[in-house]
């Protein structure tokens, strides 16, 4: 009974430091920001008290706010897009190139470049001016004129422009993540397949994608919080130009914040944030949760 004591006070004492600095980093950060939220802050100088008021002008009074969550939720389901694209590379990859990795390194290079870089990068590429629009005389060449647009100045077409740009920064990244988890499937279980007669589609049908389904839950999880959290690309990109069209709920925290000098407010956006980051995460465990006891 002392040895278990003893056991547990040492398994306390290596988990403390690290349980301390999650909740100093983590929990107490979002405490601040809901505390914030309540107050009627730029700041710098003396707050005051305010209760739901950020809340409710932002929830019922803010013209911003709605459209800027449309669009990162929308921003969110293209990013899982590129989940069942790099399981069918990570698939191709696994069955017909004998050493990928040079392959699976070179996919996964968009994903270490900085965000500045990539940004300016297709800004360049979309820009619609003759000495820089790389698309655009692409299009011409191909005879496709009428193609042809302002692709970040154009409010009908600039957020789809943006769901591009991240799906091809990090494909890679969960290509790798996915087929991380093709080579940890054991090779016996696809031989013993092989000698039932199934292979190929069969085999990834009842063998990989099963058998893969909690790598594929982390590639969706990190997807869709990510994308939730998108704040960088836009603001290098477009600044959540134009005239708004592009904003999503980080940018908007920024402005409010930072820009209008409504502290206060910008708090009450980070507060919905968290709080749509946890209902999102809580959801898709649901889901995957069922799929695994369906399939185990």
């Amino acid at each position: 009974m002392n040895v278990l004591r003893v056991s547990k006070w040492t398994i306390a004492m290596f988990v403390l430091p690290c349980l301390l600095i999650y909740v100093c980093l983590v929990f107490v950060p979002i405490l601040v920001s809901l505390y914030s939220g309540l107050l009627d802050w730029n700041g710098i100088s003396g707050a005051k008290f305010v209760g739901l008021e950020n809340f409710r002008n932002l929830l019922f009074h803010d013209p911003v706010f709605w459209p800027s969550v449309k669009r990162t939720l929308m921003f969110a389901v293209f990013s899982m897009v590129e989940i069942p694209i790099a399981l069918g590379v990570a698939v191709l990859l696994n069955r017909f190139i004998k050493k990928p990795n040079f392959l699976v390194s070179a996919y996964f290079l968009p994903v270490i470049l900085s965000v500045v870089i990539v940004g300016q990068l297709w800004k360049t590429i979309y820009n619609p001016a003759a000495m820089g629009g790389m698309l655009n005389q692409v299009l011409d060449m191909l005879n496709l004129h009428s193609w042809s647009r302002s692709w970040l100045t154009d409010p009908k077409i600039a957020m789809y422009s943006l769901y591009f740009v991240a799906l091809w920064q990090y494909l890679g990244y969960h290509t790798l993540i996915q087929f991380t988890g093709i080579q940890n499937i054991p090779a016996d279980i696809y031989e013993a397949a092989r000698i039932d007669g199934a292979e190929g589609l069969k085999a990834d049908w009842y063998i990989t994608f099963p058998m893969n389904i909690p790598i594929f839950k982390i590639s969706i999880v990190l997807a869709f919080i990510g994308s939730l959290q998108a704040f960088d690309m836009v603001m290098v990109m477009t600044g959540g130009g134009p005239a708004h069209a592009t904003d999503v709920i980080s940018t908007h925290m920024y402005n409010m914040s930072f820009l209008s000098m409504k502290y206060g407010y910008g708090s009450a956006i980070a507060a919905f944030l968290v709080v749509l980051c946890l209902i999102a995460t809580v959801i898709i465990n649901g889901i995957f949760n069922k799929l695994e006891r369906r399939f185990t």
